[in-house]
C-alpha cells in the first residue's frame, strides 16, 4: 500500500527537497500551503513548480486548529512533517508575537489534531541549533541544554519539547530533528547565505557594486539541506522515536563563506564587503558546531556535501539564474577550474 505523507512548509527549501525525496521513494505527497500560494502559485510555490502535478496540495493555516483538523480527518496520513515556522531569526526580533503565535501553536495544533485523528501517525518537528543559543559546550550533541537567545530559538525550544511531551504522554512516534544550518539554492534571499551568494553574482554581472553585511566573525555549522531532508526521512523509519542531532560538525564564519563565494567567481570579497552595524542581531549565538555522532550511528546518516561544494552550488546556481533573466548566455562564467 502507498504510503501517504504529509509536509508543512512544502514549499519552502527543505519541503521541496523533501517532497522530492519521497516522491522517489513512491509516497503520495501532501503539502500544506497558505490559500494565498494557490492563488498565486507563479511566486509562492516556486520551488516545487516541477512537482505540482505530483504533489497533493491543501489550504490552511497554522494558526487554525479547525483547517489542520479538517486535512488530517480526510486522509489516513503515515507520517507528517512539520517544518512550516515563521524560520527568520530577524524578523522574530522585530515580531516576536508573530513568531510565537505561528510556531508555538502551529506545532500544538498539528500534535493534537494527530493525537485526535491519527494516533498512529509518525511526526517529525523541525527543531533548531538556534535552540542551543548561548552555549554550554562545543560541540553541542542532544544533551547539551538549551539557552536560547532569540525569539525564534524559544518558540522552537517550546515546539520540541511539546513534541516529546506528547511521545511521553501519548505514547505517540514523535521526534525532534535538532537540524543545524542547512542551506542551497533554494534558500531564501533573507538568510545571509542566500544574500551572499546572490549578490556576489550581481556583482560579477555587473548588477551590483557592494554587499553590506554585519558580523563577519559569526561561526556556524553550514551543511546542504538536500542531505538534512534525508535525516528526517530516516528518523520516522526507526523501530522506536527519539531525538537527533543533524549536523556537519565543521564551523565556518560569516567572512570565511564570503571569501569562497567571492574566490568562485575570481573577487576578491575585501572590496566590496561593507560591514552595516543595522544587520547585527540584539543578541549574538555563540559558537554553534553540532555533534551529530548518534544519527551517524543509529540511521546510518553522514552529510555528503562538503561546505566548498555547498558555497560553488549556491554562486553559481544564482549566477546562471541571473544571466538567464539578464538574457544573456554566460555559460560557467568565472568558475575556478
Amino acid at each position: 500500500m502507498t504510503k501517504k505523507a504529509l509536509i508543512t512548509g512544502i514549499t519552502g527549501q527543505d519541503g521541496s527537497y523533501l517532497a522530492e525525496e519521497l516522491l522517489q521513494r513512491g509516497y503520495e505527497v501532501h503539502g500544506l500551503v497558505r490559500r494565498v500560494a494557490l492563488e498565486a502559485p507563479q511566486r509562492r510555490t516556486e520551488r516545487i513548480a516541477h512537482l505540482l502535478d505530483k504533489v497533493i496540495l491543501h489550504p490552511a493555516s497554522l494558526e487554525s486548529y479547525p483547517s489542520i483538523f479538517h486535512i488530517v480527518s480526510r486522509y489516513d496520513f503515515d507520517e507528517c512533517y512539520h517544518l512550516a515556522a515563521q524560520s527568520f531569526v530577524a524578523e522574530s526580533f522585530a515580531d516576536g508575537f508573530s513568531t510565537m503565535n505561528t510556531n508555538i501553536n502551529g506545532t500544538h495544533y498539528m500534535l493534537a489534531a494527530f493525537r485526535e485523528l491519527r494516533p498512529q501517525c509518525r511526526f517529525y518537528f523541525a527543531g533548531s541549533s538556534e535552540m542551543f543559543g548561548k552555549v554550554r559546550e562545543v560541540p553541542q550533541s542532544e544533551s547539551t541544554p538549551f539557552h536560547p537567545r532569540s525569539p525564534y530559538g524559544i518558540s522552537k525550544v517550546a515546539g520540541f519539547d511539546l513534541t516529546r511531551n506528547y511521545r511521553e504522554a501519548y505514547d505517540m512516534f514523535c521526534v525532534n530533528g535538532i537540524l543545524f544550518n542547512h542551506e542551497g539554492p533554494r534558500r531564501g534571499f533573507e538568510f545571509v547565505t542566500r544574500k551572499i551568494s546572490h549578490t556576489v553574482a550581481r556583482i560579477k554581472l555587473g548588477l551590483a557594486s557592494k554587499l553590506r553585511l554585519g558580523n563577519l566573525e559569526a561561526q556556524r555549522d553550514w551543511g546542504h539541506a538536500q542531505d538534512y531532508v534525508q535525516a528526517m526521512y530516516l528518523m520516522l523509519q526507526q523501530p522506536e522515536p527519539d531525538d537527533y542531532v543533524i549536523a556537519t560538525g565543521e564551523s565556518h564564519s560569516v567572512g570565511e563563506f564570503c571569501d569562497r563565494a567571492f574566490a568562485e567567481l575570481n573577487l576578491d570579497y575585501r572590496k566590496y564587503v561593507v560591514i552595516d552595524e543595522r544587520f547585527r542581531r540584539p543578541a549574538e549565538v555563540d559558537q554553534l558546531v553540532g555533534d551529530s555522532t548518534k544519527a551517524r550511528k543509529v540511521l546510518g546518516w553522514r552529510p555528503k556535501y562538503t561546505f566548498d561544494e555547498l558555497v560553488r552550488e549556491m554562486v553559481q546556481s544564482d549566477l546562471e539564474a541571473l544571466s538567464r533573466a539578464e538574457g544573456r548566455e554566460i555559460s560557467r562564467l568565472g568558475s575556478v577550474p
